[in-house]
């Protein structure tokens, strides 16, 4: 499977000032295997270290700081020569050990020639109990595969292409071709797995049991951030946060039987497991966001648009029939694959509300591009007078702001709105 993050591995590599590497992302989502593929392309050998597997191998880890030592102890219990330049060490599943997190900035310091790359599922857990080696280690963070993947990954390779050149106006045969492949994703989503079936069967059905097996997991999953957590109340806020993508979210509306700060703890939880992610409101919007981006008002998306369908019962056929894409599941799955789109390609996602007792108003989602500001909108409709748009624009003197639907690309008479097919989410921001 054609993975866009591979290039990122590579240009790490090539890096001058390169540092041990490690990998962020959710579960299921593609790290250990496109890792070692990389290393099995790139490198004379890799040497692959698994603690959830082989959990008896922390032993050399635990309380060493001397990477020559760990790299000799390595060699003699996986009978390998290690040979920098030509190795890839590869410490999978981390959180299972955290000494080994430790020990990459002795890497860093020590052995700066070894390329290492350590990855893991539930990494921010295993953080709140070492200190994290700031400024010795880099992070990267993998996330499903994106519409332009799915494209390469279903054999659509000219059509995944022309996303590249970013959003401009398409004939209206390859217009609708794209929103027909764009219906699937939204059932399909972008877990390697179910794209992988998908692509082997052209069945919907046997996609989505994938995505049935990979909930499962993620809710087995639960179990590990108990006692702290409440396993129950994390499953009920997991299926309530997929009904509630593009509403700002309160705890208490995620569900009943909880205290809030009980379902605060599980939110946060599924935060940091990376199966959800907080959509935090910016007002006023200045770079970076984060500096007025709001801790008490906030919306949620899920990892991937397939999982959010499952979690939310929608019928496959009845939505995936629909003429409108914009419209599936009342234009929540819209908005949910606009905001995964942009957290691929920007890391974090933000957008703008405004409550006054004389009016509000609301931006979905905040790009930054260049230094300057551009909101985004998400409709299930291809008409609107986008009131909330028009008001960031004149507010804060933004140059354009871009309204994703289902219709053909234009522009407004006044230049400064452009409506953008919903395909080119992710590529609003250029890539030069």
């Amino acid at each position: 499977m054609n993975r866009l993050f591979y290039s990122d591995l590579v240009k790490w590599m090539k890096s001058p000032r390169r540092k041990p590497l490690l990998v962020r992302g959710a579960r299921q989502v593609g790290k250990t295997y496109l890792i070692k593929e990389f290393g099995s392309r790139e490198f004379k050998n890799i040497v692959f270290i698994d603690f959830e597997r082989s959990p008896e191998l922390k032993k050399i880890f635990i309380d060493k700081r001397d990477p020559v030592e760990i790299v000799r102890e390595i060699e003699l219990v996986k009978n390998v020569r290690i040979v920098a330049g030509e190795t890839l060490l590869f410490l999978d599943e981390l959180q299972e050990c955290p000494d080994a997190i430790i020990s990459m900035r002795y890497f860093y310091e020590e052995m700066p020639k070894l390329h290492v790359i350590g990855a893991g599922s539930l990494l921010e857990f295993a953080f709140s109990s070492i200190s994290v080696p700031v400024g010795r280690i880099q992070t990267l963070q993998m996330y499903p595969l994106t519409f332009h993947e799915f494209l390469l990954a279903t054999g659509n390779t000219r059509l995944a292409a022309l996303l590249n050149e970013g959003s401009k106006a398409v004939s209206d045969t390859v217009h609708e071709k794209f929103l027909q492949l764009l219906r699937t994703y939204f059932i399909v989503g972008g877990m390697p797995e179910s794209v992988k079936v998908f692509a082997e069967t052209s069945s919907l059905k046997e996609a989505t049991d994938v995505l049935s097996d990979l909930v499962n997991t993620y809710r087995l999953d639960f179990s590990k951030y108990t006692p702290s957590v409440d396993k129950t109340c994390l499953d009920h806020v997991f299926s309530s946060c997929a009904a509630k993508v593009g509403a700002q979210t309160k705890y208490a509306s995620l569900t009943d039987n909880f205290s809030n700060p009980t379902i605060k703890k599980a939110y946060h939880s599924l935060t940091l497991s990376k199966v959800i992610a907080q959509v935090k409101s910016v007002n006023p919007p200045v770079i970076p966001f984060d500096a007025s981006a709001s801790d008490k008002i906030f919306k949620t998306i899920l990892l991937d648009v397939g999982i959010m369908n499952f979690l939310s019962g929608m019928p496959v056929m009845r939505e995936y029939l629909k003429e409108d894409v914009s419209s599936f599941y009342r234009g929540a799955i819209a908005e949910q694959f606009v905001g995964q789109e942009l957290m691929a390609s920007m890391g974090h996602v933000y957008y703008w509300s405004r409550n006054e007792k004389s009016s509000t108003a609301e931006v979905d989602y905040l790009i930054q591009n260049d230094g300057k500001i551009f909101p985004v909108e998400v409709k299930s409709s291809d008409t609107g007078r986008f009131v909330s748009l028009k008001m960031f624009l004149d507010m804060f003197k933004s140059e354009e702001g871009y309204v994703l639907s289902a219709r053909k690309y234009s522009v407004s008479s006044q230049g400064k709105i452009k409506f953008i097919p919903l395909y080119f989410a992710g590529h609003l921001i250029s890539k030069k």
